[in-house]
């Protein structure tokens, strides 16, 4: 879904005109630079204290405006009208350390300005951006940024876009916003803002985009939602808005991706949903909606992703003909109040790519699904489906996910045949029996990533682990497996997290175990363990949480971090484990903390 928001606001920001200058190239060869810009540039590089994304270290020389200063752009009297700062987001060693400085406020001929993507520019926003009327574009994406949001950015009358998302900016939506009366796109999404939606919000007629989402909002959804006739785009997911939703949101022909997921909305989905023609994307999850979902859902002949789980809906579901939701992909009711018993045939013989029934209470065997090929990814867990998992993959060639957990399955390993592109099986707790090199062998696909067969009736041996498997999660406590842990298990170099608790294994902890530097997550407990617990492990660096308990254990826990500092509980129940946090060692001195 984050994908989705993502596409959206990339195709929204892409239609305004001279967002962000895809090219530092003028089509008038801009002047000298003016001396008053050139120090307002040169003051904010000074508060930039590292710079590992390299840009600033082209702000050399007289000339601002020659085009050798990267991110600088100017008009033909040499003033500068852009300044766009953009690192990549998903590279944390390309930042900017410092603050904003103040001079920037000193640009009068400003345009644009973008500052996105540098993640530790920490501070607050000058009080000083406030001078810049000329300014159509304030970009201050996904850095660190504090303090309240300016009221002064209200006087930017000309702000055609507005995103502060991604910082760390509290307290009120300033009131103060509802006279960008030129506002196209507003992004306040991903601080820590509170109180209610203002009301002077009404007055941003012009307003394409509106995305307040992951933030402390409370009050209402406004009914003046309903006004915007442009709007495309609407994320208010991810705060404390309560009461119903406003009626006149039901107006907006123009709406395409509504997320309201993640509040504390009451009441039915109205009626008039059906009206919202250009929808493609409805997410109302994790709310306290009750009632039915209405029929008028089927007249939405765009939609494509539909996500209504973890409310109070009830029965029955609407009778969607094989021409109603023409368009739909995925759909997600999972987690209501929905005694299903059988997936409906307007589901199953559609052609859809996710499929979520998790908690519908279906029953008997597993369902069959007219267009299996299309399936990237299915749930279906928390139900009380029955017997076996033979044919169920036939033909789900595109599968990548899959989760059928805590059901009522009865199968052995050997009659479990997944896609080759299948990156995550998750079966726990079931009644699977057999053997895991079924499962876990030389053919095992390089894509699978998890494995989660806990809590099951699984027996045998752990088999051993050749190289070149990308397994990041690896979850096989609460079975009936027996003997050691393969020291081949060192050929998981991607793994995250271990989980063999609540087994029958016996033998030493492999030394190998310590060569899994990604591994943050290892449960042990309650197994046949004899010997030490190898202080190879103790090069593991980000292991979060570690479990030794009810084995046979016996000498010195490593000491060191974080072994020595987790709670006595993680080594309880042993024959005589000692040293940090158990007590000393017979013989040594324990030292005090520091």
């Amino acid at each position: 879904m984050q994908i989705l928001v993502w596409v959206f606001e990339v195709l929204f920001i892409s239609s305004l005109v001279g967002v962000f200058p895809l090219s530092l190239a003028e089509t008038t060869s801009p002047g000298v630079c003016s001396e008053a810009d050139r120090a307002a540039l040169l003051a904010f590089k000074a508060k930039i204290v590292k710079d590992t994304t390299g840009i600033l270290s082209s702000w050399i020389g007289r000339d601002c405006c020659g085009g050798d200063w990267e991110g600088v752009q100017c008009n033909p009297a040499g003033r500068v009208t852009t300044l766009a700062l953009q690192g990549p987001v998903k590279d944390s060693s390309m930042y900017m350390k410092g603050t904003l400085s103040s001079s920037l406020g000193s640009l009068p001929f400003l345009q644009v300005l973008v500052i996105s993507g540098m993640k530790l520019i920490t501070g607050p926003i000058p009080d000083s951006f406030s001078k810049l009327t000329r300014l159509t574009q304030l970009v201050l994406e996904d850095n660190s940024l504090q303090g309240n949001i300016p009221s002064g950015l209200g006087l930017l009358s000309h702000l055609q876009t507005l995103s502060l998302a991604g910082n760390h900016l509290k307290g009120p939506v300033p009131p103060s916003l509802g006279n960008l009366r030129n506002l196209g796109m507003i992004n306040l999404g991903r601080n820590s803002l509170s109180g209610p939606i203002p009301a002077s919000l009404k007055n941003l007629h012009l307003l394409q985009s509106f995305d307040l989402s992951f933030n402390s909002l409370s009050g209402f959804i406004p009914e003046f939602l309903g006004q915007f006739r442009n709007i495309t785009f609407i994320d208010l997911s991810n705060n404390q808005l309560s009461a119903h939703l406003p009626i006149s949101m039901f107006n907006l022909v123009s709406l395409s991706y509504l997320s309201l997921s993640h509040n504390l909305l009451t009441g039915t989905i109205p009626e008039q949903v059906g009206n919202l023609k250009s929808l493609t994307s409805l997410s109302l999850s994790s709310n306290k909606f009750i009632g039915h979902i209405p029929a008028s859902i089927s007249r939405l002949q765009n939609l494509w992703s539909l996500n209504l789980s973890r409310n109070g809906f009830s029965d029955p579901l609407p009778d969607v003909s094989n021409r109603g939701i023409p368009s739909l992909l995925s759909i997600d009711l999972s987690f209501n109040n929905l005694s299903l018993g059988t997936v409906p045939k307007w589901i199953t013989d559609r052609q859809l790519s996710d499929v979520n029934l998790a908690g519908c209470k279906l029953r008997g065997s597993l369902p069959r699904f007219t267009r299996p090929d299309s399936l990237s990814s299915i749930d279906l867990s928390n139900n009380f489906l029955t017997g076996s998992i033979s044919t169920f993959f036939t033909k789900m060639t595109s599968l990548q996910k899959v989760k059928l957990s805590n059901n009522l399955l009865k199968f052995d390993l050997s009659e479990l045949k997944v896609p080759d592109g299948i990156s995550s099986i998750d079966l726990h707790s079931n009644q699977v029996c057999g053997s895991l090199s079924n499962i876990l062998n030389n053919r095992t696909s390089s894509f699978l990533e998890v494995i989660d067969v806990s809590n099951n009736l699984i027996s045998g041996t752990i088999p051993e682990f050749s190289e070149g498997l990308n397994l990041k999660e690896l979850n096989i406590g609460s079975n009936r497996i027996a003997g050691q842990i393969p020291s081949s298990i060192s050929n998981l170099i991607e793994l995250e997290r271990l989980d063999v608790s609540r087994n029958l294994i016996t033998g030493t902890i492999p030394m190998s175990l310590g060569r899994l530097a990604n591994l943050h997550w290892l449960d042990l407990s309650i197994n046949r363990l004899t010997g030490r617990i190898p202080t190879s492990l103790l090069g593991i660096k980000f292991m979060r949480h570690a479990s030794f308990r009810a084995n046979r254990l016996c000498g010195e826990i490593p000491q060191g971090r974080p072994y020595d500092i987790f709670p006595a509980s993680a080594y309880a129940h042993n024959l005589c484990l000692c040293g940090k946090p158990m007590p000393p060692c017979r013989g040594k001195k324990q030292e005090t903390s520091q």
